[in-house]
């Protein structure tokens, strides 16, 4: 017998805003018939190409160490370095800058989102091709 991930859970402090600042990033969608709302304890965002859902949940407790799971983006048009300029335009910081770590070409750059929820932006599918 095998389990399938429904969505993945974020924890926050305040579910409407990151899940709007998520679904601006990510280009996700909300599901129609449940419109995410201000005040709303439970935000829920999914990619309209491959149903993957991402919930937001607001719990009182403040983030205070580094995640043990977080977010891989690979860019679906711009180049890495694209994406965390408009990243960091969004609203995002640099937690580590680790670009070159294997060698010129390689590597990522962990982010935080307003939260302070760490993810990591990858190079895209067409610099992973031209390497």
């Amino acid at each position: 017998m095998t389990s399938y991930i429904a969505h993945t859970s974020v924890d926050c402090r305040n579910a409407y805003e990151l899940s709007e600042w998520w679904k601006g990033l990510l280009d996700y969608t909300e599901l129609p018939d449940d419109p995410n709302e201000p005040g709303h304890e439970l935000c829920l965002i999914l990619d309209p190409e491959t149903g993957h859902r991402v919930l937001f949940i607001e719990v009182p407790e403040e983030k205070a160490v580094k995640n043990r799971l977080h977010f891989d983006l690979r860019p679906r048009e711009r180049t890495r370095d694209e994406e965390v300029e408009a990243v960091v335009a969004l609203g995002a910081t640099v937690v580590a800058d680790l670009r070159g770590i294997h060698g010129p070409g390689s590597g990522w750059v962990v982010m935080a989102d307003p939260e302070g929820n760490e993810f990591c932006i990858l190079r895209s599918d067409a610099e992973l091709a031209g390497s």
